[in-house]
């Protein structure tokens, strides 16, 4: 009976870390919502700077769970940021959890509170989470002819005037890639072809810069290869054509070196990425508080008859009331 209980947890080991995550939103959102309150008559940098702490305290969450947790192995290689700074984060779409590699990136670099994404529309549904996002800086953007860059350029200026530290994740393939989906991959391929031929006409003279983009794979976890590299903004060509050809020749490297990690003919160059890798391991001194405090506020909230009742109706018309201010920024 003994062995099967363990077996059984075992099995389960994988709920635990939905539940607790998606246990606490309502908590997580009622103190974002009483500092918000609270700070309503102060410097804007004040709240800024106090919501950045607070997302750092679910995002520690979120990586204490998945780099301790599950025993995941961190390898990174490149470029290693060392210091906090403004950057733009380009990253090729892998899986459902790129978000979860961007904190890993973003926590070694002390910026966790400071990621903010480009979100595709659909996300701003999301149950308290989507409105959030949005108040932590995320934008939401529609896709192919319905992206409004008006709307980008205003959102991303604004932060730029009020001075807002930014670790902005932009994933430019705008979905995950699947094989199965054939249709796409096609129409992806013939838009690829287009752009060449367009571009061809456009390159004269075209300058080279070196290749920036974040690599992550993990073709047999518990391990995940990220390959960085950082490039100045002054090698960033600001012409919308020689930016177009530049993104391009980026996208080329990187599939370059996703080819050379899968199938280099090379057994001692295969599945893993040019240069020296360092194993980062995340402490539990960064990640472990959060869960305990969070944990810990919950369990208080759902043990007395009131705070139980605030807990469901922060889900019901915390939902309810981020949809309709969604609905009034559209």
């Amino acid at each position: 009976m003994l062995l099967s209980l363990v077996l059984h947890s075992y099995s389960m080991r994988y709920l635990l870390p939905g539940v607790v995550l998606l246990g606490t939103a309502p908590t997580y959102v009622l103190a974002w919502g009483v500092l918000r309150l609270l700070s309503a008559c102060l410097p804007a940098r004040f709240y800024q700077r106090m919501d950045d702490r607070l997302y750092c305290v679910y995002q520690n969450m979120v990586l204490f769970f998945f780099e301790n947790y599950t025993g995941v192995q961190i390898l990174l290689y490149g470029d290693l940021p060392k210091n906090k700074e403004n950057i733009i984060y380009l990253a090729n779409h892998q899986s459902t959890v790129d978000w979860i590699v961007t904190d890993m990136l973003a926590i070694r670099q002390n910026a966790l509170g400071h990621v903010r994404y480009v979100l595709k529309d659909g996300l701003k549904w999301l149950p308290l989470y989507g409105f959030y996002l949005s108040q932590h800086g995320g934008i939401y953007v529609k896709r192919s002819a319905k992206f409004i860059e008006k709307d980008m350029r205003n959102k991303l200026q604004s932060y730029v005037n009020a001075g807002t530290p930014m670790y902005l994740v932009i994933f430019p393939e705008g979905t995950r890639y699947n094989p199965e989906r054939t249709e796409v991959l096609l129409a992806s391929q013939t838009f690829a072809a287009q752009q060449v031929i367009y571009e061809g006409k456009h390159d004269k003279g075209q300058r080279k810069a070196a290749p920036t983009m974040t690599e992550f794979l993990c073709k047999e976890c518990p391990k995940i290869h990220i390959h960085i590299d950082r490039i100045d903004k002054k090698d960033v060509p600001e012409e919308e054509a020689y930016m177009r050809r530049w993104l391009q020749e980026r996208f080329e490297i990187k599939d370059k070196l996703l080819l050379e990690f899968y199938d280099s003919p090379d057994p001692e160059r295969r599945d893993r990425f040019p240069g020296k890798s360092v194993h980062s391991k995340l402490s539990l001194k960064k990640t472990l508080p959060s869960v305990l405090v969070l944990s810990g506020l919950t369990v208080g909230m759902l043990m007395t008859e009131a705070g139980r009742k605030l807990y469901v109706n922060t889900w019901i018309y915390g939902t309810l009331l981020g949809c309709l201010v969604v609905v009034i920024k559209a």
